[in-house]
């Protein structure tokens, strides 16, 4: 694998040195690697073609995200987005032997992510720089993307392909978790298609949405509380705000210890987000910012069960009951929120009110 790597990073080195390759992060969908040049360093990644079965939609994408950025006003942006490093070919990929597709992008640095949330002025920048990602592409036509990820975030459709794992023998044991994870899911399934009918609705309008602002995808500047960079931009693409909301809020403001919703962390994200986000959230955007809270992290916990039953394909895993675990997680962190949606409404209201 150390040879097949040093041959894939020279495709994109430009005739520098190879001096060093090691594994970066822990995300759960590509092979992440950070490759050491005589002069520079980059990031090289293995596109997952299980979960981008058209990784040349996902480089368009990035493309024309970079392109919509470097043409705003001088100023006027205050997030680093990764530039593309351009193969030996002047393609922003390379196809190695088995058929892979490879790419690499610029490596923010002086940069670090963050696993927790230490403090008011971390959760307040959590929620700026999502704004503010979201502000730049405001005026980016998602008709100009290409919609990489087919279903991604329409949890109706994932609820449809657990219906049909559900449906089949198990493969795994059916034991107390199982069934508390099958009654919550079914239950629950009269919510689910909240944001979708109202987007056909035209309540919600299509926008370009990052699509995975979990919170180790914001980069802090070492020894600061200042967000420098937004990455892991693969999942770029049309859809609704709202998921982005929904997903940055479960991410931030899940207390693992206890599976609880941190109110008080949530409230410094979204006041945050609304200062920044200024004109471009609407009335309406308002009326949904509830359930998308309470949806993202059900729709997680539905596709974490949904990959246990499907023999782990989609999420690394640790150990054959991980996605389990994990789906546990999400439907307790679920109910939490649901049990304390009063105060969330308030404090919605509130906010809506200020602004």
């Amino acid at each position: 694998m150390t040879a097949r790597l040093f041959e894939v990073a020279g495709q994109f080195a430009q005739g520098h040195s190879l001096i060093d390759i090691r594994p970066l992060g822990n995300g759960l969908i590509n092979d992440t690697f950070l490759v050491s040049c005589g002069v520079d360093s980059f990031v090289l990644q293995r596109i997952n073609p299980r979960v981008f079965p058209h990784p040349r939609q996902v480089m368009h994408n990035l493309a024309q995200l970079s392109r919509h950025i470097r043409q705003k006003p001088a100023g006027s942006v205050r997030l680093k987005i990764p530039d593309i490093v351009y193969s030996l070919n002047g393609k922003p990929f390379y196809q190695d032997e088995q058929k892979q597709i490879w790419r690499a992008l610029q490596l923010i640095s002086p940069a670090e992510s963050r696993e927790q949330i230490q403090n008011a002025d971390q959760a307040g920048q959590i929620g700026w720089a999502l704004a503010h990602f979201h502000r730049l592409c405001s005026d980016l036509s998602p008709a100009l993307l290409h919609d990489s990820l087919p279903g991604f975030h329409v949890t109706p459709a994932y609820f449809q392909q657990y219906r049909e794992l559900i449906s089949q023998p198990a493969q795994v044991a059916s034991d107390d978790d199982f069934r508390y994870c099958q009654a919550f899911i079914e239950s629950r399934q009269s919510h689910i298609d909240v944001l979708e009918q109202a987007m056909q609705a035209g309540e919600l309008q299509p926008r370009v949405i990052h699509g995975d602002p979990k919170l180790n995808n914001f980069l802090f500047e070492p020894g600061s509380h200042r967000i420098v960079s937004l990455i892991d931009l693969d999942t770029v693409k049309p859809g609704l705000v709202h998921y982005d909301i929904g997903d940055c809020l479960r991410s931030s403001c899940h207390d693992k210890a206890g599976n609880r919703f941190d109110l008080d962390r949530c409230a410094i994200i979204l006041k945050s987000y609304l200062e920044e986000a200024g004109s471009f959230f609407s009335a309406s955007d308002y009326d949904f910012l509830y359930p998308a809270i309470w949806l993202i992290p059900f729709e997680l916990g539905l596709r974490f069960f949904s990959d246990y039953l499907n023999g782990n394909r989609y999420f690394k895993v640790d150990r054959p009951r991980h996605n389990l675990e994990r789906a546990l997680a999400q439907f307790a962190l679920c109910s939490d929120i649901a049990g304390r949606r009063a105060e969330i409404e308030r404090l919605i209201k509130a906010l809506r009110g200020a602004g």
